[in-house]
C-alpha cells in the first residue's frame, strides 16, 4: 500500500461567542455590561519530524480539527482558547489544496512549521459596547466560524541520490548492499510499494540514496503508479539507471530498457531527465566472460559519448559497487546542492475574496483622522490572514485594492497618515 500520498479533511477551531451579561451585586443594583470575549479557535499547524519518512499514520484517520474557542464569560472573563492541533510530518511533504493541486505549503528547506488553517477569533462581549448614549447593550459578537480544507499530503523525498529503473531490476538488493536500509526483497514486481531511504557511508563522506519503486512504459502518463514514483526524484541531484544484465521477460534488452526510462523521465520533467546519471548493469554474475564484454561494449558505445560513465555490478556478490559509489561521490561534489523547494501557490484565504459581502466605512465623529472599516468580509480575512508574514500582509493588501475597500476610503476623504481600524487591527494609511 502506498503511503506516501493521502488525502484528508483539516478544520480550524471556531472563535468563541461573546458573552451578554450585566454585574449585578448586593450594593449595585444596576451595574454596567460585564460580558467576557470568546477565546479564539484552534489552529491546524504541520511540523516537521525528523523521525517519519512515511505518511502512513494518515492512511486510517482522514479527519483532523483543531479545538473550538470557548464562549465569554460573566465579570468580564474571557473565554478560554481552543487547543491548536499538530499534525507532524516528514521533511519533504509538500501540502496541496486537493480542489485546485496548488502548493500550499513545502514542509523542507527552514520551513519546519507552518500554520494552514488559523482558528477563528473569538467575538467581543457585550462590555465592549457600552457608550455614553448605549449604557446596557444587549448583544455580542459571535465568534469567527471554522476554516475546513481539504487537502493532499504528498512526500517528495529528499535525497542526494536516486535509484531508477524497471521493476525488478535489483535497486532494492542494491540498497541493502550499499546502506543500513532494509527493503523488502523478492523476485516478482513491484516489490517495492513505497520508497526507501539509506545512507551510504564511504571513507570520508556519505550520501543519502533513495529506492525509487520501479518504473513501467507509460509511467509519466500516470500508467501504473508512475506518478506516485516520478515525484521522489524531484529533489535528487544524481541518478544511477539500475539495468538487468540478463532480464527474463521476453522482449526485454538492457539498452532498450535503459532508452524507454530515459524516455519516462524526459516526458515526465525535462529538468529530471537532463540529470546527471550513471548506469549500472546489475546481475552480470549471470553472464559468462564473452556475454559480459559484448553487452559493457554496446552500452558503453551508447552511452559514454553522452558522457554517461557505465559500471558492471552484482548487488547479490558486491562485485563493481565500491568504484560505482565512489564516482558517483565525485559527481554528487561536481553537483552543488540545488534545493528544492516547491513556492506557495493557493492561499486558504483566497476563496473569501470572490465572496460578494457587504462593508462600511465611516469616518469617526471624534477623531476626523480616524476610519473605521467593517464588514463580515473583512472580519473573516482578518481572522485567516497571518498580518506577520509578508506574503499574508501582501495578499491582505490585495484584498483591500481588489475588494474596493480602498476606494471606498478615498471617497470618504481619507488622507495619508489617517488611520484605518478593522476589529482591533490599526493600520496608517499611505498611498
Amino acid at each position: 500500500m502506498v503511503s506516501d500520498r493521502v488525502k484528508i479533511m483539516i478544520r480550524s477551531g471556531k472563535g468563541g461567542d461573546g458573552h451578554v451579561s450585566f454585574r449585578r451585586e448586593k450594593y449595585v443594583p444596576d451595574g454596567g455590561p460585564d460580558g467576557g470575549d470568546g477565546g479564539r479557535g484552534g489552529d491546524v499547524i504541520f511540523l516537521v519530524d525528523e523521525g517519519l519518512n512515511t505518511l502512513v499514520d494518515y492512511r486510517h484517520n482522514k479527519r483532523y480539527k483543531a479545538g473550538d474557542g470557548q464562549e465569554g464569560g460573566k465579570r468580564r472573563c474571557h473565554g478560554a482558547d481552543g487547543e491548536d492541533i499538530v499534525l507532524k510530518c516528514p521533511p519533504g511533504t509538500v501540502i496541496l489544496d486537493a480542489a485546485s493541486g496548488k502548493v500550499i505549503a513545502d514542509m523542507s528547506g527552514d520551513n519546519r512549521r507552518q500554520i494552514i488553517l488559523r482558528g477563528g477569533r473569538g467575538g467581543k462581549g457585550n462590555m465592549n459596547y457600552a457608550t455614553s448614549t448605549m449604557q446596557a447593550p444587549k448583544y455580542a459578537q459571535p465568534g469567527q466560524p471554522a476554516k475546513e480544507l481539504e487537502v493532499i499530503l504528498e512526500l517528495k523525498m529528499i535525497a542526494d541520490v536516486g535509484l531508477v529503473g524497471f521493476p525488478n531490476v535489483g535497486k532494492s538488493t542494491f540498497l541493502s548492499r550499499v546502506t543500513n536500509a532494509r527493503p523488502k526483497i523478492a523476485d516478482y514486481p513491484f516489490t517495492t510499494l513505497s520508497p526507501n531511504l539509506g545512507v551510504a557511508e564511504l571513507e570520508e563522506d556519505g550520501f543519502v540514496i533513495a529506492d525509487i519503486p520501479g518504473l513501467i512504459e507509460g509511467a509519466s502518463d500516470g500508467i501504473g503508479l508512475g506518478y506516485e514514483f516520478l515525484r521522489h526524484i524531484e529533489r535528487t541531484r544524481v541518478l544511477i539507471h539500475v539495468v538487468d544484465a540478463a532480464p527474463q521477460e521476453e522482449g526485454r534488452e538492457p539498452l532498450s530498457d535503459i532508452e524507454k526510462i530515459n524516455q519516462e523521465l524526459l516526458a515526465y520533467d525535462a529538468d529530471i531527465a537532463a540529470r546527471p546519471q550513471v548506469i549500472a548493469v546489475n546481475k552480470v554474475d549471470c553472464l559468462d566472460e564473452q556475454e559480459r564484454q559484448e553487452l559493457l561494449e554496446r552500452i558503453k558505445a551508447e552511452m559514454n559519448p553522452r558522457g554517461i560513465e557505465v559500471f558492471p555490478i552484482s548487488a547479490v556478490t558486491g562485485e563493481g559497487v565500491k568504484p560505482l559509489l565512489y564516482h558517483v561521490s565525485r559527481m554528487l561534489k561536481e553537483n552543488p546542492v540545488k534545493e528544492v523547494i516547491f513556492e506557495q501557490e493557493y492561499f486558504p484565504e483566497e476563496a473569501l475574496i470572490t465572496e460578494n459581502l457587504p462593508f462600511t466605512v465611516v469616518r469617526d465623529e471624534n477623531d476626523p483622522s480616524l476610519f473605521v472599516v467593517e464588514g463580515p468580509k473583512i472580519e473573516k480575512m482578518l481572522g485567516y490572514t497571518n498580518l506577520d508574514s509578508e506574503k499574508g500582509f501582501a495578499f491582505f493588501q490585495r484584498f483591500l485594492k481588489e475588494g474596493g475597500i480602498l476606494d471606498a476610503l478615498e471617497a470618504e476623504g481619507v488622507s495619508e497618515g489617517d488611520t484605518i481600524r478593522m476589529y482591533g487591527f490599526d493600520f496608517e494609511y499611505f498611498r
